[in-house]
């Protein structure tokens, strides 16, 4: 099966409230589904990954990904080694310094062993409809949780 997902995190402050979303598209039925949610706290780049994450785990195993993100951050985990080299330093990044979102990474790490997935980075706010629709809801969440008690 292919799917081509968009992901997006938003964060009102970083830290702050923040909102993730993520759009599936199924390239064989056509079927296209949203998904969106949020937290108080956290930081944009969590948003981010969380994003990814949710959208990872409503694909089956063996599936083939394109992956859209805005977040050099998240692609470049994948597509530079970044995680790899973390795993093999126990967790420290290239300054020595704990991997933040160590969690998040761990995650997506499994998730990533079942599926093929490919990473493309693409500029926001740029025009993509998709792009455009994720960063609107991931703004939208981040905006509830923010006026949220």
């Amino acid at each position: 099966m292919k799917f081509v997902i968009y992901t997006d995190g938003s964060c009102l402050g970083n830290p702050g409230s923040g909102g993730w979303s993520a759009i599936i598209v199924d390239c064989e039925s056509g079927e296209i589904e949203e998904l969106k949610g949020g937290e108080k706290s956290t930081t944009n780049n969590r948003m981010e990954m969380t994003a990814a994450i949710s959208a990872l785990k409503k694909i089956p195993n063996d599936s083939t990904v394109e992956l859209f993100t805005d977040s050099a951050y998240l692609k470049n985990a994948f597509t530079q080694n970044w995680l790899v080299n973390w795993k093999r330093k126990g967790w420290r990044n290239s300054t020595g310094k704990p991997v933040l979102n160590q969690d998040l990474w761990l995650e997506l790490d499994k998730l990533m062993s079942t599926r093929n997935v490919n990473f493309k980075w693409i500029k926001g706010h740029a025009g993509n409809v998709y792009n455009e629709r994720c960063d609107e809801m991931a703004r939208d969440e981040a905006t509830k949780f923010k006026n949220s008690r």
